[in-house]
């Protein structure tokens, strides 16, 4: 039978969205097939649905998505009655959970609905689907005394309707009193009871959003700087220097359009990063000359100028109304979103209520969701050299908003500040180091040169070459101000990783240094070694990417199974490369007795059991193959590239192994979320690391 989980509430103003897309992200990390019902919609686009499918690559008709509009259920309950109604709802609920694994269930949302007794219909439906319940309680403007109160009856009022209630959760609470109120919530409820501090980015609209509302012209800005989040409001009418204190992170200037000196002015703030404006609305439909956009757009590029018809007092009061909402084009609010709802919600315990069937398969997603979980759960602090390079800026962002570790940012504070600006990014408490004017510099040239000493390093040399960011990152994970290092998005792979070998070296039982990919393909995680350091590897440096890469892919749950890869199976073929492969396969076995490994062997029966049924029959790898070593660079590269492309996997890596600490190299063709993956990587393997110790 499907399971399913249906949040619902008991009034408006929740903010469930966020327990919603907090419990899709952890029925996505269990199972494959997920689905989506809504019994009760309202005319017009799903906000919320068009954010899943995005975020989730649903693949679900959204014509099964939704049962009936609020009007025409409205109208059958009023002719036909509620028995009429639920009975049709149930029918279209199982028309989603045939195809489905686990189906969410968005409730019903308490406004506009002409539904009388709203809280008890949604019970209903519940049990008639066989759903479990999640009530959301909202706690804005309240007392704790409030909160406490209407979280305890919203408990009640859904267990004395027979729902099988799995937790509550207080949402939207003053961030001053959510400790004493989870405090207070402790076991006085037989069921998990988790507390949401009200969170001001998620209700703040973004610019493109006041823009839409407003009716608004776009005169200068680009998507980025439309995306921005408007958390305050600065009306300038004063005097240019009255205005810059006035300033806050984050506001929205909005001044008449003639007043081309505060257009200049916050624009020149927001480009000095004191502070980072959201943008500037300009009222009366007037706007400054030509020469003066040039010169803003020149101040602080991608920043929106937006132009509105009314004057300052109607807009004011059209602002104040507005609240940000999740979609599919605020794909950074739901990373706020997300980071609220696991830094305050017991996602592992959630999850072992929910016990959703596991299909017994691991996709891409479900892949890096358990990245992100793992290393969130013991945070460790990694160094990014690139951190002027808007990917790895956009990428910092995504991880600090998610909480999955902590950053550090190298490269001139000024223009890795400005750059965070021009993009609308914000970098919270991430440190920021230039290590040209660092304090740590004259240190880390002494311990360089000691390093290199045999190399006729002299302190004086070290001091030009410490000042390199990568070296620079290097020194800080070997002296354990950072516990990785990750670059490579606009450094060869050379600058990236010859620090590494210079500075932090090998492990003792490690005779090179080799790199994994991660190949994640429709329904499973397939580990490849080595495609991108050792050329030629002999059987010796075979055998150690081997143990190495079986070691790697325990750690982030890959059962290894190692497949020596050749151009022929068992005994069948011959030849210098068979030979040299047959060796490292007989090295592993000797070494590490307790691994699975199979080889020589090729592709096809290391993958496929059909192949493997009839080649290598009795092999408790054949067919079955989690870990594929390759004899040498040229046939992995070569491999993992070509299955990337036809097949449509996603490669995550090089991942680097065998170094005494975590330095990865990233792709300079790396996207975003190829970064969030690689540094996520790095802290477990930082992980790891501290526990070996």
């Amino acid at each position: 039978m499907t399971r399913s989980v249906y949040v619902t509430g008991i009034d408006r103003g929740d903010g469930r969205q966020v327990v919603e897309l907090g419990v899709m992200e952890l029925l996505t990390r269990q199972v494959d097939r997920v689905g989506v019902f809504r019994p009760l919609v309202h005319d017009g686009p799903d906000r919320l649905f068009e954010l899943l499918r995005a975020r989730y690559r649903l693949g679900q008709d959204p014509a099964t998505v939704y049962g009936l509009g609020y009007q025409e259920a409205s109208a059958l309950q009023a002719e036909k009655g509620t028995d009429e109604l639920v009975s049709v709802l149930v029918d279209r609920f199982h028309r989603v959970a045939r195809d489905y694994d686990v189906v969410l269930v968005l409730g019903t949302d308490f406004a506009d609905t002409q539904l009388p007794d709203e809280l008890a219909l949604n019970a209903r439906l519940a049990n008639e689907f066989g759903a479990s319940v999640i009530p959301v309680v909202g706690g804005r403007r309240q007392s704790a005394r409030s909160v406490l109160a209407e979280t305890r009856n919203a408990y009640r009022a859904y267990d004395s309707l027979g729902c099988d209630v799995l937790a509550v959760i207080t949402n939207r609470v003053a961030r001053e009193a959510r400790d004493e109120i989870a405090a207070q919530l402790q076991d006085r409820l037989p069921v998990p009871c988790w507390v949401l501090p009200d969170e001001p980015a998620l209700s703040a609209p973004t610019v493109a959003q006041i823009t839409q509302a407003l009716g608004g012209r776009v005169l200068l800005g680009d998507d980025a700087g439309l995306a921005r989040d408007v958390l305050d409001f600065v009306f300038g009418g004063a005097m240019l220097p009255n205005l810059l204190k006035a300033l806050t992170p984050g506001c929205l200037v909005v001044t008449p359009g003639d007043r081309a000196d505060l257009v200049v002015g916050s624009l020149a703030a927001h480009s000095a990063g004191t502070p980072p404006i959201a943008g500037v609305l300009l009222t009366l439909n007037e706007q400054p000359g030509e020469e003066i956009l040039t010169l803003a757009a020149r101040l602080a590029p991608g920043t929106p100028v937006i132009s509105v018809t009314g004057s300052s007092f109607p807009t004011a009061a059209q602002l104040f109304s507005l609240e940000g909402k999740l979609n599919a084009a605020t794909p950074r609010k739901a990373e706020t979103a997300l980071g609220l709802f696991e830094r305050y919600v017991d996602t592992t315990g959630l999850s072992k209520r929910v016990s959703a069937p596991s299909s017994g398969r691991v996709t891409p997603m479900m892949f890096e969701h358990k990245l992100l979980e793992q290393a969130r759960a013991d945070k460790r602090r990694v160094v990014l050299p690139e951190g002027t390079e808007e990917r790895v800026l956009r990428a910092a962002e995504v991880l600090l908003r998610r909480g999955v570790c902590d950053l550090t940012l190298l490269g001139p504070e000024d223009a890795v500040r400005k750059k965070a600006a021009d993009l609308g990014v914000d970098l919270g408490d991430t440190l920021l180091i230039d290590p040209a004017t660092s304090e740590l510099r004259d240190s880390f040239a002494e311990k360089y040169a000691q390093l290199r000493a045999h190399k006729g390093v002299t302190v004086e040399l070290a001091y030009d070459v410490v000042s390199d960011v990568n070296y620079f990152g290097t020194l800080m994970v070997q002296e354990g101000l950072a516990d990785g290092m990750v670059s490579g998005s606009v450094h060869s792979t050379a600058a990236t990783i010859r620090p590494a070998f210079e500075i932090i070296k090998t492990k003792p039982e490690a005779s090179i240094v080799s790199s994994v990919f991660f190949m994640c393909l429709a329904d499973k995680v397939l580990v490849y070694g080595d495609c991108a350091v050792n050329p030629d590897p002999n059987a010796e440096q075979l055998a150690d990417i081997a143990i190495q890469s079986a070691t790697t892919a325990a750690q982030f749950g890959v059962e290894p199974r190692i497949a020596m890869l050749s151009y022929s199976t068992g005994t069948s073929g011959s030849g210098a490369d068979v030979d040299k492969v047959r060796e490292a396969t007989e090295l592993v076995r000797s070494r590490r007795p307790d691994l699975l490994i199979e080889g020589p062997i090729q592709y096809d029966a290391a993958v496929e059991p059909t192949v493997a049924a009839t080649k290598l029959p009795c092999s408790p790898v054949a067919g079955q193959a989690t870990v594929l070593v390759f004899p040498d660079l040229n046939t992995g590269n070569n491999t993992y590239k070509a299955v990337q492309r036809s097949a449509g996997a996603i490669a995550v890596g090089p991942v680097l192994q065998g170094l005494r600490k975590p330095v990865n190299d990233l792709s300079r063709g790396a996207l975003v979320q190829d970064i969030v993956n690689t540094v996520a990587i790095t802290a477990i393997q930082a992980q790891a690391e501290s526990a070996a110790r």
